[in-house]
């Protein structure tokens, strides 16, 4: 099982999740209610961090034309996007930005999860997270326990150090943000030992 470590802002937080093996990590772009939100010269120095095998994600909601073009130019891999989007939608950014492309598929109740399947052809991942954004909010990770996809599966909402076994297996990457944070702040000591004790599970 992989892992995400999402909303970082500083270039400590950026080393320190790659130099402990965090195989993503996500940069708020475009969605100034978050605290984790970094503006484009920010997210430029951070993107250009040296990321061995690191995959750098840019998180965008609902965003517009002009900000696809703008964030294109950073050194990301994926785009990852919420909002309403489509089939055509997705592929058509895809191809014109030249990134791959995490979908994110918001769930509220269990027939949400279902909705990836409007996404499967097109996606590289497909995540199912909360409805809370910039909250990291709980729901029933069993309900994609009998999803069957060649897709990517990622899951995030609330995950911390004490629900990794639980849900060990369960998807393919896991998204974590605010169990890594202290007053709302990335807290390196927690970064690492989430990293440590994923890498036990993994042996």
């Amino acid at each position: 099982m992989k892992v995400k470590i999402c909303g970082l802002s500083s270039v400590v937080d950026v080393k320190t999740c790659i130099d402990h093996g965090a195989d993503y990590c996500g940069f708020i772009l475009n969605y100034p209610k978050s605290h984790r939100f970094i503006q484009i010269d920010k997210a430029k120095e951070l993107t250009n961090i040296e990321k061995k095998y690191t995959k750098y994600v840019g998180v965008l909601v609902s965003p517009k034309y002009q900000e696809l073009e703008k964030f294109s130019k950073l050194n990301l891999d994926y785009f990852q996007l919420y909002g309403d989007y489509n089939e055509k939608l997705i592929y058509d950014i895809k191809s014109k930005f030249n990134k791959k492309i995490i979908v994110a598929i918001q769930v509220k109740k269990k027939e949400d999860v279902l909705n990836y399947k409007k996404f499967e052809k097109v996606a590289d991942i497909i995540l199912w997270d909360s409805f809370g954004l910039e909250l990291s909010l709980d729901w029933n990770f069993d309900w994609i326990k009998s999803i069957e996809t060649n897709v990517t599966k990622m899951i995030a909402g609330n995950i911390n150090v004490d629900k990794l076994e639980k849900i060990f297996n369960l998807a393919d990457i896991i998204d974590v943000s605010g169990a890594l944070e202290t007053n709302k702040v990335k807290d390196i000591t927690k970064i690492k030992n989430f990293l440590n004790n994923l890498k036990k599970l993994t042996k």
